[in-house]
């Protein structure tokens, strides 16, 4: 099963370009990292096509202890075989995970997480599974 992620977000004129980029990189290992200037914008877009680009994210939810949050958010941005949300720069920049519903919630932008793969669930069930009382019911492996 092929998978990609992309991770997407604008750098605003008055950022650091290295801080958006450790903003992304500190929750998402990218093999590619590449800055788009169309003009009037710039934009981040860091991709993989490694699930293990997302064991950052796998072990924030965990050590956050956000799992349930996690995975009502990841369902709700199931569309087909497509998983995206949205994440606050500004905490992803501190090492932290805060969702938020799009760029009006983080005041220097969103930071766009699409992820692509035949079956979400296993995705979802990996990185955030179902929990009791706060603690995983399971833990599923990485899928391949």
């Amino acid at each position: 099963m092929k998978l990609e992620v992309v991770v997407e977000t604008e750098i605003r004129p008055t950022e650091d370009e290295e801080r958006v980029l450790r903003a992304v990189t500190n929750i998402f290992d990218a093999e590619k990292v590449e800055i788009i200037d169309s003009g009037t914008s710039r934009i981040l877009v860091a991709s993989s096509n490694s699930i293990s680009s997302l064991l950052k994210l796998h072990r924030a939810f965990r050590a956050e202890r956000i799992l349930d949050t996690a995975r009502s958010v990841l369902k709700r941005g199931v569309r087909g075989s497509t998983i995206v949300f949205h994440l606050h720069k500004q905490a992803a920049y501190m090492g932290r995970v805060s969702f938020v519903d799009g760029d009006h919630e983080s005041p220097l932008g969103a930071i766009r997480v699409t992820i692509h793969y035949s079956n979400p669930e296993d995705i979802i069930d990996w990185l955030a599974p179902p929990t009791s009382k706060g603690k995983p019911l399971w833990e599923k492996e990485m899928p391949a």
